[in-house]
């Protein structure tokens, strides 16, 4: 199941709410959101409940072990510590990993004929994200930044909570520890979380589908090969989709959680203005930047330690990003890319972009987050790099043909929405619509003085409730094509819940 369906918007979303709401005891709405988000789970996949359910208890029971022997024998808690995150990673890289490992190990020829794949091996959709939030706990309880968690209904709900549940964001477990059991709903926590995920919503199925759609069909017909243009359009239109796909759904989390009472951190902070690549990773999937920070790169000696462990550190973490994203040698190629790029900021080059015009500096950093995206988006080595070829015009035959510069004028109004989108504007018009002073109007004064009249405190009230008919009328509108979309399409899942 999937937020941007008719089945999750009109069926699951309101029975689960109805039902949370009707019970007043915060424990017994904890049952609720953990039962509803198993079966959000297993709707598709039943089976891999239980894989989930076994990482939640073994995380769990093995949190009490912790916890016992923290305070007298360090030792001992961190070999039970060791022990659990042993055993989470390991499903992980059973389910994930195996069959990669398999079928490149037989490329060695004495084992080409002595090992295969395992068939019928699906992914657990979603179990990067949980095993991660699952490890954050009990890392967390083993530095003593967090207390134990008796209650396992609690717990279970931690990891399994629908709203991020599928592809985050990556909820630490000291960020949510308070809101398990003393979180507080409101009227306006409601409502500011409706608004937050028909945003996602329309993020991910006005601008994000249609820019996949674009982005298949140039694909889909080789454009990248005949013309340069063609690649260009590849390029863009991914970066177009990845991020509306990924920031509307992490919006819709964030969305729901409030919904439920819930305050998740911010995962995205408009990654395309960036002026480096360095800024850009600290604006892009900021949870999972924040996990690796938090319990890789600093435990290694972050910034601490010198240069050529400083790059070593780097390299570790950046080689473990490209791997958590996929079972395919192009995601890791994609985070040495990355991790290349980063050292060389480090190094030198972030001083020297310091001294270009800002203009520069953003393109700079386009230009090399969308050839990442092309790594990224490949997993035919031949067909990434031929695209990439193709950016330069090296093995194409024209700059660009009829039918592309066709495709391009009917995808003009699409491009510029998604560029303005990208952008804090429509944020800071929200923001100061939200803000105008509404105890004064633009009338002039008989007299003839331009100073405008102040209203009575008493219109306040009338020109705030104004204000709030039309957010409400805004977002149903909203709602409303969103729904229209989704009647008229075909099946259309979130990226990232491959990972």
């Amino acid at each position: 199941m999937v937020f941007s369906s008719l089945l999750f918007l009109f069926a699951y979303l309101p029975v689960t709410l109805l039902l949370y709401y009707n019970i007043p005891n915060i424990r017994y709405r904890n049952w609720i959101l953990f039962i509803m988000s198993l079966l959000f789970y297993g709707w598709g996949e039943p089976l891999y409940i239980l894989v989930m359910l076994a990482s939640i208890t073994e995380a769990y029971v093995f949190g009490f072990f912790i916890a016992k022997h923290l305070p007298t024998n360090r030792k001992r808690a961190r070999l039970y510590m060791i022990l659990s995150l042993a055993m989470n990673l390991a499903a992980l890289l059973f389910f994930k990993y195996c069959n990669f490992f398999i079928e490149n190990l037989r490329l060695l020829p004495f084992l080409t004929d002595t090992i295969a794949p395992i068939e019928g091996l699906k992914l657990p959709i979603g179990i990067s994200f949980y095993t991660f939030q699952i490890m954050s706990y009990t890392i967390d309880l083993y530095r003593g930044q967090t207390d134990v968690q008796k209650n396992f209904v609690a717990f279970g709900t931690y990891v399994t909570l629908f709203p991020q549940l599928i592809a985050g964001p990556i909820v630490r477990y000291r960020d949510v520890d308070d809101q398990l059991m003393t979180r507080t709903e409101t009227f306006d926590l409601f409502g500011s979380g409706t608004r937050r995920f028909v945003t996602g919503l329309a993020k991910k199925v006005l601008i994000g589908d249609a820019a996949a759609a674009y982005y298949e069909y140039f694909k889909a017909t080789d454009a990248f090969a005949d013309s340069a243009a063609g690649a260009w359009m590849v390029m863009i239109f991914y970066t177009i989709h990845i991020y509306y796909d990924f920031s509307g759904y992490s919006d819709m989390a964030i969305g729901l959680g409030r919904m439920f009472g819930f305050r998740f951190l911010e995962n995205f902070n408009y990654p395309y203005i960036s002026k480096s690549i360095t800024e850009f990773w600290r604006r892009w999937h900021m949870s999972l930047g924040t996990w690796f920070k938090e319990y890789v790169y600093i435990p290694l000696g972050g910034n601490r330690v010198g240069k050529l462990k400083q790059y070593r550190n780097i390299a570790v973490v950046w080689l473990l990003t490209g791997f958590w994203h996929g079972a395919n040698w192009n995601y890791i190629f994609w985070g040495v890319y990355f991790g290349v790029i980063l050292m060389a900021e480090k190094t030198f080059l972030l001083k020297f972009l310091k001294k270009l015009p800002s203009a520069v500096q953003h393109l700079y950093s386009l230009l090399l987050i969308g050839f990442g995206w092309i790594i990224f988006s490949f997993t035919d080595a031949a067909a990434g790099i031929s695209c990439f070829a193709s950016l330069f015009g090296i093995g194409t035959s024209t700059f660009c043909t009829p039918t592309i510069a066709y495709q391009i004028l009917r995808s003009l109004p699409l491009l510029v929405i998604g560029a303005i989108g990208a952008t804090p504007l429509p944020k800071k018009i929200w923001d100061k619509l939200c803000t105008v002073d509404w105890t004064h109007i633009g009338a002039i004064r008989e007299d003839g003085n331009e100073e405008p009249i102040r209203m009575e405190q008493t219109f306040l009230p009338v020109r705030g409730k104004i204000f709030a008919v039309l957010t409400t009328a805004g977002t149903f509108a909203l709602l409303v094509a969103c729904t229209a979309y989704l009647v008229d399409s075909t099946f259309s899942p979130f990226l990232y819940f491959i990972f």
